[in-house]
């Protein structure tokens, strides 16, 4: 699709972040679009690492998710901006265009979420003990087994649960770890 435009040319590709860090210092582009979610490295690593070792390069995130965190994430490590995969073709290649001029590129949709974000009151966060309960959920333990694991009671499990439950505004396990996946709290197969 890309390589239609007369004024746009693909350099590489790559199949998961390490190789992205990889082509973009051997073909050193002028823009990078980058997925976020990649085996052996996602994208907000490899983010980081290209644009700590070539300032001038200009990442564009383009991705399924539009998770806040993930979003944020991203231009903390250093993308110029962020696009949904679902994006119309015309919108892509502006933005391609844009981000080659240092231009700020950032979805409708994903700007929307962020404003809204901005104007709600703060997530209460999951402390570190619930994220480790909730990872050992997610591996589908009991709650015996948790508290075994974890060295503590299964009556401590069942309170860090209801903790968690409450805090990602949700009423089961599966529901839990869903969220919290999706909140960037946890990963999959963690």
């Amino acid at each position: 699709m890309i390589a239609g435009q007369s004024d746009l040319a693909v350099g590489a590709e790559a199949a998961n972040g390490g190789e992205a860090v990889v082509q973009a210092a051997r073909h050193r582009p002028k823009v990078i679009l980058m997925d976020l979610r990649m085996p052996r490295m996602d994208g907000v690593q490899a983010i980081s690492e290209i644009t700590s070792n070539q300032p001038e390069a200009k990442v564009l995130v383009l991705t399924t998710y539009d998770a806040d965190r993930d979003v944020v994430r991203a231009v903390e490590a250093g993308a110029i901006g962020v696009l949904l995969k679902d994006a119309p073709r015309e919108e892509l290649f502006s933005a391609v265009r844009a981000a080659a001029r240092g231009e700020s590129v950032l979805a409708g949709a994903v700007a929307s979420r962020l404003m809204s974000g901005l104007r709600t009151p703060p997530i209460d966060t999951p402390s570190e003990r619930e994220i480790e309960v909730l990872v050992l959920v997610a591996r589908g333990l009991t709650n015996r087994a948790i508290g075994r694991q974890l060295a503590i009671s299964e009556a401590t499990v069942k309170t860090h649960l209801v903790h968690l439950f409450s805090k990602l505004d949700v009423t089961d396990r599966t529901a839990a770890v869903t969220v919290a996946v999706e909140r960037g709290l946890i990963r999959r197969g963690q």
